[in-house]
Order: C-alpha cells, then sequence, then structure tokens
C-alpha cells in the first residue's frame, strides 16, 4: 500500500448512473481519495435521475423527489458546500380523504391540530411520535461513525451498528406490526399511516417498519428544498468533483485480472455505438434487478447472482387545472382550505395523494392559488388517471404531464438485503433503498460506499463492520 500522503497511482474509477446516488458516491470517493481519483460517471438519461422537473407556463416544478428532513445532514451540507439555497416555504394545510370524507384536518392553529389528533386517536399519535424519535436518534448515530471513517460491508452490518438485532427485525417486519406492537391502534393506522405511506411510497402499511419509520419521520419533522430545484445537487456535485459525464448506457461488467488485481471492463452503448473502458474500481447505483435493468456480469466466479424483488409503478400527474372541490364536499371552492390531501386506503379511491405544488424558483412575491383560481396540481397514483378520473378530481384543466416511474421497491416483507460488495473493488449502492428510499438514506449509503471503497484499497480492516462502535467513536473524541 502507498503510505498516505506520498503521490499515488491514478486510480481510474467509474460510476454508473448520476442521479443522487452517483454524483454523492462521486464527490464522497474524491473526498476519499484525492485527486488520483479519476472519475467517469456514466448516465444515458439526464443527471439528477428521479429528481427531476417538469415546465408548466413556462415555471418549473419538482415531479419526483419533492421534500428533504430538516435531519438530513449530508443533504444539508451538500447544498451548503455548493453554495445553493434553500427554497422559501409557502404553507398550506393538508387532511386525510377517505373517499367520502375527510377523517383528519388541518387547521392553521398547531395546538388544536395536537387537540383532533389527541381527540380522535388518544394516546397513539404519542406512541406514534415516541418510536419514530427513538429509531431516527440511533439512526444519526451514522453521521458520527462516518466522520470518524467507519464504513460497512453490508446492510446488515451497516443496520446493526445502528440499532443491533431490532434495526435488521425491522426490514423484515411491517410497520403496521411493529405500531401495534407499541400499542398503536389499528384505527390510526388505517387513517393516519396508511395515509402517510400511500403519500411517500404508493404502498400499502405492509412496507417494513424500518422503511416506514423513515417515510413517518419526514411527515412529521420539518422538511424543506432547494430553491431551483432539488436536482441541482446532483449536477453541482459532478461539476465540483470534475467528473467526466459520458452519456450512454451501461450493458455489463467484465472481469480481467492484471498483475494479480482485479481490473473491471465497463461495456456501454452511446450516441456513437459501443464501447468499453477498464477501471480498477467500479460503483453500480442504478438498480440492478431484471425488471429495471439488463445488466450482464461475465467472467466473475462465483457469478453475480440475480437480485430477488420487484419495483412499485407509480405515476406523476402534474395537471394545471380547477380543483373540482364538490367531489370533496366543498361546493364552493372558495371555501376548500387544503393545499395537500392524502388518502387512506379504499378500495375505490384511484389515487394516493395529491398537492397544490409551487414551482422551484418562488420569488418574494410570489402566492399559493386560491382554490377558484387555476392551480398546477401533482397528483400521485399507482395508474395513470383516465379521462373520467381527471374528470372527479378537476374541473377543467389546461394541461396534463405524466411521468411514470418504477420508483420504489416494492416492500413485500421478509426479504434479504441487496449486498453492497459485488466483488473485490466492485460495489452496489441501490440496494439500500430495501431499507429505506429517501435521499438522504442514498446520501448515506454513497458515503458508507466511498468510505468502505477506500478503506479496502489501503487494507484499513480495523475501519470496516467494527462491533461497538458507540464506544470506539466515544474514545475516539
Amino acid at each position: 500500500t502507498v503510505p498516505r500522503g506520498a503521490p499515488a497511482d491514478p486510480l481510474p474509477a467509474a460510476v454508473v448512473g448520476a442521479g443522487l446516488g452517483g454524483s454523492a458516491v462521486a464527490y464522497f470517493s474524491q473526498q476519499q481519495f484525492g485527486p488520483q481519483v479519476q472519475l467517469d460517471v456514466y448516465e444515458q438519461a439526464g443527471v439528477g435521475g428521479r429528481l427531476a422537473t417538469v415546465t408548466v407556463n413556462k415555471q418549473q416544478y419538482e415531479s419526483r423527489g419533492a421534500s428533504i428532513h430538516a435531519l438530513s445532514l449530508h443533504m444539508q451540507d451538500f447544498v451548503k458546500t455548493l453554495g445553493l439555497k434553500h427554497r422559501r416555504e409557502v404553507p398550506g394545510k393538508s387532511a386525510i380523504f377517505s373517499g367520502e370524507h375527510f377523517v383528519l384536518e388541518e387547521t392553521d392553529w398547531y395546538l388544536l391540530n395536537l387537540f383532533r389528533l389527541w381527540w380522535h386517536y388518544g394516546i397513539s399519535f404519542l406512541r406514534l411520535q415516541m418510536w419514530v424519535e427513538e429509531v431516527m436518534e440511533k439512526f444519526m448515530r451514522i453521521y458520527k461513525y462516518q466522520a470518524h471513517g467507519y464504513a460497512f460491508s453490508s446492510l446488515e452490518e451497516l443496520l446493526r451498528s445502528l440499532g443491533g438485532d431490532a434495526f435488521v427485525n425491522m426490514t423484515q417486519r411491517s410497520v403496521a406490526e411493529s405500531l401495534l406492537e407499541v400499542g398503536v391502534t389499528q384505527r390510526f393506522v388505517d387513517d393516519v399511516i396508511a395515509a402517510v405511506l400511500r403519500s411517500s411510497y404508493g404502498q400499502s402499511v405492509l412496507v417494513p417498519a424500518f422503511a416506514g419509520a423513515m417515510s413517518l419521520a419526514g411527515a412529521q419533522g420539518s422538511t424543506w428544498a432547494v430553491e431551483g430545484g432539488n436536482k441541482l445537487v446532483c449536477s453541482g456535485l459532478l461539476k465540483l468533483t470534475k467528473a467526466n459525464v459520458i452519456p450512454a448506457r451501461v450493458t455489463g461488467i467484465s472481469l480481467h485480472s492484471s498483475e494479480g488485481k482485479a481490473l473491471y471492463q465497463v461495456h456501454y452503448e452511446g450516441k456513437e455505438g459501443q464501447g468499453s473502458a477498464f477501471y480498477d474500481m467500479v460503483v453500480v447505483t442504478t438498480p440492478l434487478h431484471p425488471s429495471r435493468s439488463n445488466f450482464t456480469f461475465e467472467n466473475f466466479e462465483p457469478p453475480i447472482a440475480d437480485f430477488p424483488g420487484a419495483f412499485q409503478p407509480s405515476v406523476t400527474s402534474v395537471v394545471h387545472g380547477y380543483l373540482n372541490s364538490s367531489y370533496f364536499g366543498f361546493p364552493d371552492p372558495k371555501l376548500f382550505p387544503f393545499a395537500s390531501i392524502l388518502t387512506t386506503d379504499t378500495p375505490n379511491l384511484f389515487f394516493n395523494a395529491m398537492d397544490n405544488i409551487c414551482p422551484v424558483n418562488i420569488s418574494a412575491a410570489f402566492r399559493r392559488k386560491q382554490p377558484q383560481e387555476a392551480a398546477v396540481w401533482r397528483v400521485l397514483s399507482q395508474q395513470p388517471l383516465d379521462k373520467q378520473q381527471l374528470k372527479t378530481l378537476f374541473k377543467s384543466y389546461y394541461s396534463v404531464q405524466v411521468t411514470e416511474w418504477q420508483s420504489y421497491p416494492r416492500y413485500d416483507a421478509a426479504r434479504s438485503l441487496p449486498p453492497i460488495v459485488l466483488h473485490e473493488n466492485l460495489f452496489y449502492l441501490s440496494g439500500v433503498e430495501w431499507v429505506a428510499s429517501s435521499m438522504e438514506m442514498i446520501a448515506v449509503a454513497a458515503k458508507n460506499v466511498a468510505l468502505l471503497a477506500y478503506n479496502r484499497w489501503y487494507q484499513d480492516l480495523e475501519k470496516i463492520d467494527q462491533k461497538d462502535l458507540m464506544h470506539k467513536v466515544k474514545t475516539e473524541l
């Protein structure tokens, strides 16, 4: 190994995908390895991945990945480093709709909201808060571990170091089961928890407890977004690392060896046809599920297995039009008070959530449209909305822009988590979404992969999968 501080040989590295995972892993790798790492980032569609915007009337709106939790320390850090700004918040009330009536309505008055929750659901919502806070408090240890350079070679090891076997078990059992166990009532689960999970993952209360806790933390904490669009974080990080972005689709990776160490040949297809290049290290940040990518691994012994699991189709419709408030029980649209509507898990409900969205650039004079005016609404559903369904939600509309995604893993419980290490210096980042899928989870996984790659490259095994880290980190301080 090269002594630290000595000029090292160049280290050619490839990153597959330029979404948040790819741009963050490029940034963190350069932080770890310094200028010796030479980064090629392959991206066929466009930097930003799922962090995308759509344009309505010359204004841009987030189509996905809209809010970032206040405790997202890596995201906060990216924004600071890149000199980006937090978008101005435009307050709005939300409510939960059952298909027939509102089961819960938010008011302007915080104490009244608490009182309503208390009145409807008793101690359930306190128990929920305590449960989420306990999970988040343990999860926050990751920042300390990462600041000290510790990394984990599997998702199970990472979870175990934060919350013991209890955290690993939370990826195998449902959020409903975990909450009922701590004394949250079935009614609260059906009304409130279901609505939050439908709006974030488009799935039911059967999602694993850990993914559920992350989503519920986002629903009750303060959230923020980036002025100009969250995807600016991705393009900013790639510019900062001076990574070479190659507009091509990676079709496979084959293993060669040179002088006793692994060499990876990345095969790709671009506008100019097919090509390939050799690297000492590769990080794959696009999902390796057969349903998502036809990606081949050649010459690996033992072969790299297929990844089980499927993805949840989800549809975002950005509609510029007049809300049909009478469908929600408000014949006079002027009286409709809500900017966002969550829904319960009711068979006849054809949408998961909808919100009156603001553009990614908010001027000081900006105000949210009144309910009787034409506004831009984002509707989340599992299938594309047909004409009749659009007519149900809107009196009339100027435009509808539909984006279909295979965005989140289908969280069916009792599934083993995908590996992080596919081969010596070949890493897989997207598997973290099977633990929970959020911008911050991806950023945490990106930092973990960069630290893991670095510690393995320099054989610093003291920094990988250490037991009792809480104690170690305390004594290092």
